[in-house]
């Protein structure tokens, strides 16, 4: 049972202008794509082959195997980014009332003290990595991991939403602006109905 590239929830050009559908086409459609299948030859015809992604990436991490943990976590991490971004009424504050938006409120002050930590977290992720918001024993956080990296790995700790600060995501359309991307990202991208139901199932 082989791992598969999950479907786009959304057409490639339906995050323009903020993200390409060239970028989309690299991004998901190469990069993507190439985690994949680089992580079905490296499980194939082992006891991994038909195990569930999350459960390939926590066995690597634990067993030290590399290769297979930063392809596993990879087709992860991106499948999570893509949901982390919604073409319509995405970016800006999570919904008033709503239960995530107290609880940005409670753990950073308010949701431009969160705006700013998230994007700071982003903008010195050094290289390649991620910018996350993930909640832990029920308190909000912003991390920001190298690589493949993944929160999973952690126990107690769930992912909300991810933005990829690899040059891939965003070299084709901001070059090397990456705050101006993270900006845009915040600003018009990030789906918080996603966030909330991650929050919710916490």
């Amino acid at each position: 049972m082989a791992v598969e590239l999950p479907a786009l929830p959304y057409a490639r050009d339906a995050l323009e202008p903020h993200v390409s559908k060239e970028t989309l086409d690299y991004h998901y459609g190469k990069h993507h794509q190439a985690y994949v299948d680089n992580l079905n030859g490296l499980i194939k015809d082992t006891d991994l082959d038909s195990k569930p992604l999350e459960e390939i990436i926590l066995h690597a991490d634990k067993e030290g195997k590399a290769g297979i943990f930063n392809n596993a976590a990879q087709v992860w991490n991106h499948t999570f980014y893509w949901n982390s971004m919604t073409p319509s009424s995405g970016g800006g504050a999570p919904k008033a009332g709503s239960k995530l938006a107290a609880a940005i409120d409670e753990a950073f002050g308010s949701y431009d003290k969160f705006k700013d930590e998230f994007a700071t977290a982003g903008k010195t992720q050094f290289g390649s990595g991620w910018a996350w918001l993930v909640a832990k024993g029920g308190k909000l956080e912003v991390r920001k991991t190298a690589n493949a990296e993944t929160p999973l790995t952690e126990a107690g700790v769930t992912p909300l939403l991810t933005m990829d600060v690899w040059e891939h995501a965003y070299y084709l359309d901001y070059q090397n602006a990456r705050p101006k991307y993270i900006e845009h990202w915040l600003e018009n991208l990030a789906n918080w109905d996603f966030a909330e139901q991650n929050f919710e199932a916490a």
